[in-house]
């Protein structure tokens, strides 16, 4: 597919890209790309195919910019990204794209997007900004979820999904390394070594690094509220364990002087008085009601209990 960047982006031929003063968009498959890269006639050191991409990049070539996209899929961010390549000059850029993402965001920006100033920087800013366009509301629902949670450890559920929790950190994890090599792509498109774009133009790239820094933000502050719900996880099972350490200790120090009196009289010694005295077994018993009770209020008074 090949467009126009004019008040809109207006689909056009290939042919017609040679004999326009408008910029271009062009989106080819790998192999359309390998038959016919000469003929958009960049200056390319190195091939951008999509066979070996893992990040989102640009490098700076002779008499071009190249690099590729990696683009997590945000209802499934632990699965594998969208990976694309593209090539850009002053003319227009060429997306190099066999999983038809690149098409999808271009497709949304001709519904939503119409310019009084049409310009290649401008594409590259909506084109940007509509990969995270709704990273905001992930952000949101990321952040009542987590507070949930942590509603759940106060009220003391038992049943904590510590897993989703694990899942949540790791796609925050996954989202702040892409804002991050999004914002490494946007710094590299400001420098402009090439100058490929108008100066007046930059502050679009500028815009795109502010609302990125503003994300990188949040995951950064979300990543480490789930480091805290985290630690309160393990801080109330904690006092669950003591808890339980404590009765189990009270139990034992309570049958602790019984079972001194079981023993001392579990002796077979021949001489012993208790023995046959008639009172003997119900004093045994009384002064053991009153070794338990005596401890129990003593735990009170201590708030031991």
């Amino acid at each position: 597919m090949y467009y126009l960047i004019q008040e809109s982006l207006n689909e056009t031929k290939k042919e017609n890209l040679k004999t326009t003063d408008s910029q271009y968009v062009a989106v080819v498959s790998a192999a359309e790309w390998k038959e016919s890269k000469d003929s958009f006639e960049m200056g390319i050191d190195m091939d951008p195919g999509t066979a070996e991409i893992y990040t989102t990049k640009a490098e700076v070539n002779y008499d071009s910019l190249t690099g590729s996209f990696s683009i997590p899929h945000r209802d499934n961010l632990s699965g594998e990204d969208c990976k694309f390549s593209f090539a850009l000059d002053e003319k227009g850029i060429v997306f190099i794209d066999d999983t038809g993402r690149a098409e999808e965001i271009i497709a949304a920006i001709r519904q939503t997007k119409k310019w009084n100033l049409p310009s290649l920087e401008r594409f590259l800013y909506d084109f940007l900004d509509q990969i995270v366009i709704d990273d905001l509301r992930l952000m949101e629902k990321y952040e009542r979820e987590l507070d949930g949670m942590e509603q759940a450890i106060m009220d003391g559920d038992e049943n904590f999904p510590s897993g989703r929790l694990n899942a949540i950190r790791s796609d925050i994890r996954d989202l702040r390394i892409h804002y991050e090599q999004l914002i490494d792509l946007g710094q590299e498109f400001e420098e402009n070594e090439n100058n490929f774009f108008k100066q007046e133009n930059l502050r679009y790239f500028r815009l795109f690094l502010n609302r990125m820094a503003r994300l990188h933000d949040t995951s950064t502050s979300l990543r480490d509220y789930t480091v805290q719900i985290r630690d309160l996880y393990k801080a109330h099972l904690d006092i669950k364990q003591n808890r339980i350490m404590t009765v189990l200790t009270v139990v034992t120090t309570i049958f602790m002087p019984l079972t001194l009196i079981v023993g001392w009289y579990g002796m077979n010694f021949r001489y012993m008085p208790e023995l046959d005295w008639k009172w003997g077994y119900p004093v045994i018993i009384v002064v053991s009601f009153v070794v338990a009770v005596g401890s129990l209020l003593f735990f009170k008074l201590k708030k031991w209990l």
